[in-house]
């Protein structure tokens, strides 16, 4: 096939892609045989009122000589011969010895990830997830955002699918890695839009998202693996070499293990600890920590739009925010944008408020809300590898305090939090929280070097989204999750603890993956890692 790259189109242009191929490639219709959609991006950038356009890549199939057109295109650095499909090297490495089937820990986008592929291949993994399958962990989410109890074993942060569940389904990832391919096909495969395998922004959202993962448990099943909930990591073996030759499960039994993938997400403070305790290296890793900031989606839409905005042929706009401070070096910044979305109680510990955005497919709350991060460096919190989960703590109960010691959040319009004042109800738009709000001041949950950055950040800000730091503007506190406070160190090759062979620290929670695609790409190139060294001990 022949790729067309960079192709800039009007968003409003109606024609089939058959006709827009063959105006490119300047033949006739009748002569393009059929055309795949590679990738689709927005280009909002505005030139002198013309409209907004779309930007193409396509794979074109004609039914003349390829080798003719190309010729005649080969000063076009756009127009190329496309590259071939990447085939994983899971398909030949032949089966191994399954007496002791791996384990997988968390069944979070990592862990569910490593589980596909060792299925896949026969290994018939076991999976232990501390929280409950994705049906019974929606209905104890929504019973506590209607203002039921918390429930520790069953949360946004744990359960079925992960922290991912509950958010906005991204499926954007800086990481550049031919497996891509074979996740966006299994996520297709599983129930989620076709879409995704071509836009340049894929989203899943939450809704769709809790079929997808039920439907990746149901063929890890099918393939011999087994899915255990409710069952939680308390504790590691070692045989006298100091491999990893078994787990311990909720304080009681012990499971022989071959292999452990270790895919517990970022919250799993107690985990943590145990495996400090135990020996494993660890390192503590900057992070961040903010609040959530909501506005009508229309004022972000007309902000990257203009006179576009509105259109049903553009999706809902999103934004992405820099600031750094030259006095302090630090940055703040936008992180996990929801277009059309809401605020969600995340918390996954008594006595603690935290916040995460999440968004369905549709994206159409009319509400677009994101995180605002200011970095935190090991230098800010005690010298200790777990130091950063303390100081995530104690942010999180002040916020529970502030909000009533009730799960109720904290919430203070950015025109009170930068004229120093508090109680302001005159929203801009609905804060969206749930189980409830508490008019508060902000800065009795952040630490200075943080307000004092949002402070600064938001009129910035406003110079580039006008409206961004209107007076009414909600802003929920705290967000204390956005990252792993620490890194459990892993070779780069063989993807093992550097400290205990057998243990794959995998995913965000390992401090080495941050969204859902890079998490599942990790569980996948961890797992065929695993797979690699195993085909080399069966041949010898």
């Amino acid at each position: 096939m022949i790729r067309i790259a960079n192709f800039n189109v009007r968003f409003d242009d109606t024609r089939s892609m058959e006709e827009l191929a063959a105006e490119r490639l300047g033949m006739p219709v009748s002569e393009v045989e059929e055309v795949r959609l590679v990738r689709k991006a927005v280009d909002a950038r505005r030139f002198r009122g013309a409209p907004l356009r779309f930007v193409y890549m396509l794979d074109v199939l004609v039914r003349g000589s390829e080798k003719k057109l190309l010729n005649r295109w080969r000063k076009d650095r756009n127009v190329s011969r496309a590259p071939e499909a990447e085939a994983t090297d899971a398909a030949f490495l032949p089966m191994g010895s399954r007496d002791l089937p791996p384990v997988v820990v968390g069944f979070g986008p990592a862990g569910m990830f490593a589980a596909l592929t060792l299925a896949r291949q026969g290994w018939r993994p076991v999976i232990v997830e501390r929280g409950r399958d994705v049906d019974r962990r929606h209905e104890d989410i929504a019973r506590f955002w209607s203002g039921g109890a918390f429930d520790e074993a069953s949360n946004v942060q744990f359960g079925e699918g992960g922290a991912g569940t509950f958010s906005d389904g991204k499926l954007t990832t800086r990481v550049n890695d031919p497996l891509m391919g074979q996740v966006l096909e299994d996520f297709v495969a599983a129930g989620a839009p076709e879409e995704i395998r071509y836009l340049h922004k894929p989203h899943i959202g939450t809704d769709m998202l809790r079929q997808v993962v039920r439907n990746i448990r149901q063929e890890i099943i099918r393939l011999g693996g087994q899915v255990r909930f409710e069952t939680r990591l308390t504790g590691i073996e070692l045989d006298r070499d100091g491999r990893l030759c078994g787990v311990q499960l909720n304080g009681e039994e012990r499971l022989a293990a071959g292999a452990v993938f270790l895919g517990i997400g970022h919250s799993a403070r107690d985990t943590y600890q145990m495996l400090l305790d135990s020996g494993v290296a660890m390192e503590a890793k900057p992070f961040a920590i903010g609040v959530r900031i909501e506005h009508p989606q229309e004022l972000i839409d007309v902000s990257q739009y203009g006179q576009d905005a509105g259109s049903p042929l553009l999706p809902v706009a999103d934004y992405a925010l820099t600031y750094n401070d030259r006095e302090t070096g630090r940055g703040a910044y936008s992180f996990c944008m929801c277009p059309g979305g809401q605020v969600v109680a995340a918390a996954s510990e008594a006595g603690g408020v935290v916040t995460n955005g999440m968004s369905n497919y549709h994206r159409d709350s009319g509400v677009a809300n994101s995180a605002i991060l200011v970095t935190v460096n090991t230098a800010d919190f005690a010298d200790h590898v777990l130091g950063g989960i303390e100081f995530q703590r104690r942010w999180e109960r002040l916020a529970f305090e502030l909000g009533g010691s009730d799960y109720r959040a904290p919430v203070q319009t950015v025109g009170d939090f930068l004229h120093g004042k508090r109680g302001s109800c005159d929203f801009l738009t609905r804060p969206s929280y749930l189980p409830g709000i508490k008019t508060a001041d902000l800065h009795g949950c952040l630490p200075g070097f943080v307000t004092d950055m949002l402070e600064k950040a938001l009129p910035f800000w406003d110079g580039k989204i006008r409206g961004f730091a209107d007076r009414g503007a909600v802003m929920t506190g705290v967000e204390t999750r956005s990252s792993a406070p620490c890194r459990i160190l892993r070779d780069r090759g063989s993807f093992q603890s550097v400290s205990t062979p057998g243990l794959y620290p995998i995913g965000e929670g390992a401090g080495y993956a941050g969204g859902i695609m890079s998490a599942a790409l990790d569980g996948m190139n961890a797992s065929l890692a695993f797979l690699r060294e195993n085909s080399h001990n069966i041949q010898r």
